[in-house]
């Protein structure tokens, strides 16, 4: 009966914990939908200025846009690390971090300064005395673009101090809901590429000119692609986070079906063991 009673106790954990894990999933799949929304929406418009830009930046001189000079030596670097608040997503952290930490290892700990973005990456690399110059703390409560370009405007303080001289973003790009890809994305110095074959463009005239135009668009191109970045990343979490709590709820079904079957064979055992107690009595009182 203690046996009965511990499988019996077993049941009702497992069962409970597959509630949670089947709620959290519907969460995550709730968030999924808008976040992938506001993810597909940003990548036409932030492809949309660097083309612009790339059909500009011919005519113009580099040395005028701080944001696209290339130091002549790149000594420090910084990497803007986009984790997650919360666990329970699977790899989505882990591959982030592993990753990060690779690219540490090649330039050297002491050459690199790290962006935090995310409770999970920062503990991680605080706790193992990395550099770490700045933590975003609750960046994913109430997501929205100002987060993002007060974000930016703290990498380019850095970069424009020389404190940094390359930054690096990496980040988990979204494929689908059930594939995600963790990417290292250069985000300063700013590089675009000249667009070649571009004849329909010689006859425009453009008003203001064009470095106005190029100095007031790489600010934008740069803030969004911050925000694109932030957007990818949480679109991944979620789809991340769904999938690992469809697995535990898949897995959580599976141990309760084990377990019922081993508590059915429990019982009978405890059945035909009473059975013959009895009947082994009743054959000692006959005699």
């Amino acid at each position: 009966m203690a046996n009965l009673k511990n499988i019996r106790s077993q049941i009702k954990s497992v069962t409970s914990i597959q509630k949670v894990t089947k709620a959290m999933k519907m969460v995550a799949a709730a968030k999924l939908r808008k976040s992938q929304e506001n993810m597909e929406k940003g990548r036409p418009y932030s492809n949309r200025i660097k083309d612009l830009i790339s059909n500009l930046i011919d005519d113009i001189d580099n040395s005028l846009l701080p944001l696209l000079n290339k130091p002549k030596n790149t000594k420090k670097h910084g990497l803007i690390i986009i984790t997650a608040d919360r666990g329970l997503a699977g790899s989505f952290n882990s591959n982030i971090i592993k990753k990060a930490e690779n690219i540490i290892n090649e330039i050297g700990h002491e050459n690199c300064l790290l962006f935090c973005v995310g409770k999970k990456g920062y503990e991680y690399f605080s706790k193992r005395q990395f550099n770490v110059a700045e933590y975003y703390e609750d960046l994913w409560i109430g997501l929205n673009y100002n987060k993002a370009i007060n974000l930016g405007q703290n990498v380019i303080e850095y970069f424009s101090n020389h404190k940094v001289d390359k930054v690096d973003v990496i980040y988990n790009y979204f494929k689908n809901a059930g594939s995600q890809e963790v990417l290292k994305s250069q985000i300063l110095p700013i590089e675009f590429k000249n667009k070649e074959d571009d004849t329909q463009l010689t006859d425009i005239i453009y008003e203001p000119s064009k470095i106005e135009l190029v100095k007031s668009l790489v600010p934008k191109y740069f803030n969004t692609q911050i925000w694109q970045f932030l957007l990818e990343s949480f679109a991944s979490e979620q789809a991340a986070r769904m999938l690992a709590m469809e697995n535990a709820t898949e897995n959580a079904k599976e141990m309760i079906s084990e377990l019922n079957l081993e508590f059915n064979k429990a019982r009978q055992t405890a059945i035909t063991t009473e059975m013959l107690e009895i009947v082994g009595g009743a054959e000692a009182l006959s005699n």
